[in-house]
């Protein structure tokens, strides 16, 4: 990726923007990039600082892993300084601790919204909360060393940072099911074959493909993509008949929008 000015640069997390492109990068290779309160802040803040200009998000990680899941100091009794700890949430009231849970899914929601197109470039690990990172991009280009795996549920919890929808929506119920019961890795194959990546590549080819990709994103007209990724992400909602008028409805403001005729 170029090297540039970044727009945010704080708790693990850097942003820069290139013309119509913004790069998000996880920067704490040492800790392979393990996840706390304090990077998911940021990453919702960097979906915030967004110049109205960009169309398309591209989401990696420098180091050999893109995310191993959670900061384990988040397990210990005392969790990370400057945090609540598990037992502090757990000791909170209903409303305090879905809050609290809310404001960590932040962090995720921001990647899917109409006006941009996201992909996630993932190598090596993308365990828990990175393999919920990665689910959030609207695409995914992995590495050939890639290994995924969901193990919240091992732990005794859940996937609760937007992972789940997006995992049942690309691979199914029955296989997500499979993948968060059992913990188990998924690998760079397994992942294309099912939906889950796109494409599987080199690691040494990762940036250029996934940067590659963020080009080839930008040729069609920008409301004609924001037309069709909202046609497409409402899909499974609607009733055949409903797709249908939605499609009429998308293409109607599209004719009009390109012949300069007002509704």
């Amino acid at each position: 990726m170029a090297s540039l000015d970044p727009v945010l640069d704080k708790d693990g997390v850097r942003l820069t923007v290139d013309a119509a492109i913004a790069t998000v990068t996880l920067t704490n290779p040492a800790k392979l990039n393990a996840q706390s309160p304090a990077l998911w802040r940021a990453l919702a803040e960097a979906g915030r600082a967004l110049p109205g200009s960009v169309r398309v998000v591209v989401l990696r990680a420098e180091g050999k892993s893109f995310s191993a899941g959670l900061d384990r100091q988040m397990f210990t009794p005392e969790g990370v300084v400057g945090e609540p700890s598990f037992t502090d949430l757990a000791r909170s009231s209903d409303t305090e601790l879905d809050d609290a849970i809310a404001g960590f899914q932040e962090a995720f929601t921001w990647w899917r919204r109409n006006d941009i197109v996201s992909i996630a470039a993932v190598q090596g690990h993308a365990i828990g909360a990175g393999f919920q990172l990665a689910l959030a991009p609207d695409l995914r280009v992995v590495a050939d060393d890639v290994q995924f795996a969901m193990r919240e549920t091992s732990l005794g919890l859940v996937p609760d940072l937007t992972g789940t929808h997006p995992l049942v929506g690309l691979v199914g119920y029955a296989r997500a099911l499979e993948i968060c019961a059992t913990g188990r890795f998924v690998l760079a194959e397994e992942a294309v074959n099912t939906g889950l990546a796109n494409i599987a590549v080199p690691r040494e080819q990762l940036d250029d493909t996934a940067r590659d990709l963020a080009s080839a994103l930008l040729a069609a007209p920008r409301d004609a993509v924001i037309e069709t990724k909202a046609l497409l992400r409402g899909a499974q909602e609607r009733t055949y008949d409903e797709q249908r008028a939605a499609e009429r409805a998308a293409q109607a403001r599209r004719l009009r929008d390109l012949a300069g005729v007002g509704e």
